[in-house]
């Protein structure tokens, strides 16, 4: 990903910025699913058709995931080590939301079609941290 891409999208032309923000935008954005998920796991559930325990599950294990990543955006200097691991998280959480679909889940067509679209944005999530670390300057 181009330098001047990255930093429009990040808005800023400073790689930790760039960094601390798509960190932020992960966290929202996982944030506002696992509420979804814990606070509405039922409905969720009959709407996607997937187990609401599962949901209720992921609901909280996706809330304090968020958190953790909030507090990393909230670093001025987010370690190098803490934002790979959420690369990794992120990507791995894409590839099993596909396997998960694929090998077990059963959903509705909505379902079917919400499971693609949050590992998408995931990995997305993903791809966006890891240009912008690579952006950072290696003596930090």
């Amino acid at each position: 990903m181009s330098q001047a891409l990255l930093a429009g999208l990040a808005r800023t032309t400073r790689p930790h910025s760039a960094v601390r923000r798509f960190l932020a935008l992960d966290a929202a954005v996982t944030g506002a699913n696992g509420i979804a998920y814990a606070v509405a796991p039922e409905p969720l559930g009959e709407f996607l058709g997937i187990d609401a325990g599962l949901l209720l599950a992921l609901g909280i294990l996706l809330t304090v995931y968020a958190a953790g990543v909030a507090w990393l955006a909230s670093r001025p200097q987010p370690p190098a080590s803490a934002v790979k691991l959420v690369v990794d998280i992120n990507a791995l959480w894409a590839v099993l939301s596909v396997v998960a679909l694929v090998a077990w889940l059963e959903p509705t067509t909505a379902g079917l079609v919400w499971t693609p679209v949050q590992a998408a944005t995931v990995g997305g999530f993903a791809v966006l941290q890891w240009a912008a670390l690579r952006a950072v300057p290696a003596s930090r």
